[in-house]
This record gives C-alpha cells, structure tokens and sequence, in this order.
C-alpha cells in the first residue's frame, strides 16, 4: 500500500511543482494549494460510488462483461471532470484567493493532480501483487498518461475561467460550464480510443495529449502576462 501510495502521488507532486513554478511570482497560498490537492484526492470516492452506481443506467451489459459504450465512457468522464471542478471551486474559487486569472488554472490543476494520485495509486495496489517493477511498467505507463490527461482537462476548464475573469457573472459561469464540457469531451475520448489500442496507436494517443499540454501552456503566457507586470 505504502509503495502504491507513493508511485501514485509521487508523479502528482512533481507536475505540481511544474505549475506551481509557472505562478513563482504571485505564488498562491501554500494552505489553499494543500487543501485544494486533498480536495481532489478525497473526491475520488464519492466518484467511483457514482461510477459504480450509474452502470447499471447507462450501460446494464457492461456488468455481465461487455466493453465500456461511449455513453458510458461520457458519463465517467463528467463525472470526474465535475468533481475536479467542485474542489477546485469549494477549497480555493470562491474565496478571495481566487484575484487573478491564472489562479483558477493553478487550483485546477493542483484539484486534478490530487484526484490522479489516488486513482493511479489504487491502480498500482492492484497491479503491485504481479511484482513493482511489473505494477510500475504496466499497460503503457497508465498512471502516466491518466496524470497527463486529468492535468490536460482540468486545465482545459481553468483556461475558460480565465479567459472570463473580467468578464460578468453571467458569462462566467457561461465559460466555466463550456470548460466543463470540453474537459469530458476530451477525457471521454482518450478513453474511448485508449482501450484495446496499442503500439503506434497508442502512442500517437499520447503525443495528442503532449500537443494539448504545449497548447495548455501557450494559453496560459496567453492569460498570465496581460493580466498585471510579472517578474
């Protein structure tokens, strides 16, 4: 469990450094970016007690063992993509921490990477039986690439935030809601052409989502500078 715990949170923490390191000049509250990453690390069991619930709605063969429908595929994805939102909004939001642009990207992102380093380390509990070294390297460096894209998505929904910073409330919520939805959209497709692919497939897969993080990226010089003189 302890190793698990660490190779799933451990990835978490360094891509947090990364973003966290993109905010060193107006560097948010260290309590709020703790409190936003448990946030995210404890949404992920309200989560899987939907996405377990919700089965039996959407997609009844999937429990006698048939593939996961899109529809299916969607349902997940909004799910989390909803609940990486929520923490993000209820820790860090809607307090006054919440004064410049960037930051609803930085307490996305942190929200996101608290909820991947749990999902990754329940994945690795359950592969470590099979040996570390095989829990670690397996099945295409999945905590990897679900870390990768919780980080694109949740990104995805903090760009749309920002961009409406100056803008009214109405229009705020207009753009949260639409990064929301562009965020399942994304993550309902990497699901959707990750399972059963492999090789080249599966790693132009991930070079999509290495292009999404580079736009990610470009956008957030994009909100970052104009928004007031950084260092």
């Amino acid at each position: 469990m302890f190793v698990a715990f660490l190779g799933g949170v451990l990835p978490a923490m360094l891509w947090l450094a990364f973003w966290l390191f993109e905010d060193r000049c107006e560097p948010e509250p260290k309590r709020y970016i703790f409190l936003t990453f448990l946030a995210g690390m404890l949404s992920v069991a309200p989560v899987l007690l939907i996405e377990k619930g919700i089965v039996p709605y959407v997609d009844p063969e999937f429990l006698a063992g048939a593939a996961a429908t899109p529809a299916l595929l969607l349902a997940w994805a909004t799910t989390e993509e909803v609940f990486k939102f929520a923490a993000a909004y209820v820790v860090a939001l809607r307090s006054w921490v919440f004064d410049e642009p960037i930051d609803a990207i930085i307490y996305l992102v942190t929200a996101a990477l608290g909820f991947s380093s749990i999902e990754n380390a329940l994945f690795l509990w359950g592969a470590l039986p099979q040996g570390v070294l095989h829990g670690v390297l397996t099945e295409d460096l999945r905590f990897v690439g679900a870390t990768l894209l919780h980080t694109l998505s949740s990104a995805t929904i903090g760009v749309s935030i920002a961009l409406s910073f100056y803008k009214s409330r109405a229009l705020r919520a207009l753009y949260a809601l639409t990064g929301v939805i562009l965020a399942a959209a994304l993550h309902t497709l990497f699901n959707f052409f990750i399972l059963g692919s492999s090789g080249a497939a599966t790693f132009f897969i991930f070079l999509c989502i290495w292009f999404g993080i580079i736009a990610i990226l470009l956008l957030v010089e994009k909100v970052k500078y104009p928004s007031r003189d950084y260092c």
